[in-house]
């Protein structure tokens, strides 16, 4: 990790500017940054991100679905229709999924498909992490695991996913 973030102006945040600057940390679920407000103060980066991902983790099983449903799917379309959050429009133009070919992006549909039929939430993976090609692997790898593996996979994903967006917002309030 680089240069340490000062996090006296994050615990001086009032609620509401706290929630305002941290809400779309996790896709269309504020409640993550509403619930980790009453953890204050947070001693770390990690310390802030952990109560937040803790409000994930103590969901009961239905509500991770509906906070696993969501995450938009992996898709050239999504991009092109722009009504993704700022956050996954700029994940999945960096893996390059804005400039695939049409029988790429008909194969990544196929495989969305698949994968949603079988575990019933959409194929989670931080895209920054990954190549395009290696996006591809992983999601015909991961359509065939168990859906509790995948539910497990799916949330170190978005732990990975989330760490990186609260980091830049955390530069921002520096």
């Amino acid at each position: 990790m680089s240069q340490s973030i000062n996090l006296e102006p994050v615990n001086a945040l009032d609620h509401t500017a706290f929630v305002g600057a941290f809400a779309s940390v996790f896709e269309h679920f504020p409640q993550a940054a509403e619930g980790a407000w009453s953890a204050r103060p947070f001693v770390s980066e990690t310390a802030l991100h952990d109560a937040m991902m803790n409000v994930i983790r103590t969901l009961d099983a239905n509500g991770q679905r509906r906070f696993l449903n969501l995450h938009p799917l992996l898709s050239g379309a999504n991009i092109r229709s722009g009504t993704m959050t700022a956050d996954s429009d700029a994940e999945q133009k960096s893996a390059g999924l804005d400039s695939m070919p049409s029988d790429q992006e008909a194969a990544l549909d196929r495989l969305n498909a698949a994968y949603l039929e079988r575990h019933g939430f959409p194929f989670i993976i931080c895209v920054r992490h990954y190549t395009r090609e290696g996006i591809f692997s992983a999601l015909e790898r991961r359509i065939g695991r168990s859906t509790q593996q995948e539910l497990d996979e799916a949330f170190a994903q978005i732990a990975a996913i989330t760490r990186a967006r609260l980091n830049a917002r955390l530069r921002t309030l520096n």
